[in-house]
């Protein structure tokens, strides 16, 4: 009796399938690094850069001795003010976010592209740390010439870019207004009805 090699690619999908499944369900830490970066603009005219950083840990595990490490900003360009650039923590729990944040000070005018910080973190059952890539930073344009905002331009792009949207609405909310507020003529017949 032979087994038709139709069904026997089905069983051995079948199998295929539920030992995928039972990697992809395995107790793991799963890294997601979330890296921001906004500037501030002193009134001394220097600028300074605040970055933070939110680690979630989505995985079904315990990561731990978790290192964020973030060599990206170079000594020539940026002075660090407030924090370090790195930092390590015993253990990120299944579900939970760790933060940390730094400010530095820019001391260079130009186009600044960041790169990834790196986080490592160890699992019990592998040898090897684990890396893990935070987002990059958008370009910071650092020391940039703002121009002076032109208080009459910007009414003028306003009413440009909303001004039928405005007018509409304000036809809408009239004609609404109107229709639901009783005339005095009415009122006034109403009045005399009631005493008759």
């Amino acid at each position: 009796m032979a087994i038709p090699l139709s069904k026997l690619l089905i069983s051995a999908m079948a199998v295929s399938m539920l030992v995928s499944a039972s990697f992809a369900t395995s107790e793991m830490p799963f890294m997601v690094v979330h890296k921001k970066a906004t500037l501030n603009r002193l009134k001394s005219g220097a600028e300074r850069v605040s970055v933070s950083f939110d680690i979630y840990n989505q995985g079904s595990a315990t990561a731990y001795d978790v290192t964020l490490a973030d060599n990206t900003w170079d000594k020539k360009t940026f002075e660090v003010v407030n924090g370090n650039t790195s930092r390590t923590w015993e253990r990120l729990d299944a579900g939970g976010i760790l933060s940390h944040s730094f400010e530095l000070e820019a001391k260079v005018k130009g186009l600044f592209y960041g790169a990834p910080a790196l986080v490592t973190f160890r699992i019990p059952t592998m040898a090897a740390l684990q890396k893990a890539y935070s987002t990059p930073l958008l370009p910071l344009d650092i020391l940039a010439d703002i121009p002076p905002i032109d208080p009459l331009a910007l009414v003028n792009r306003v009413l440009a870019k909303y001004g039928s949207l405005v007018s509409v609405i304000s036809m809408v909310v009239l004609f609404v207004y109107l229709v639901a507020t009783p005339s005095k003529s009415n009122a006034a017949k109403a009045s005399s009805k009631k005493k008759r």
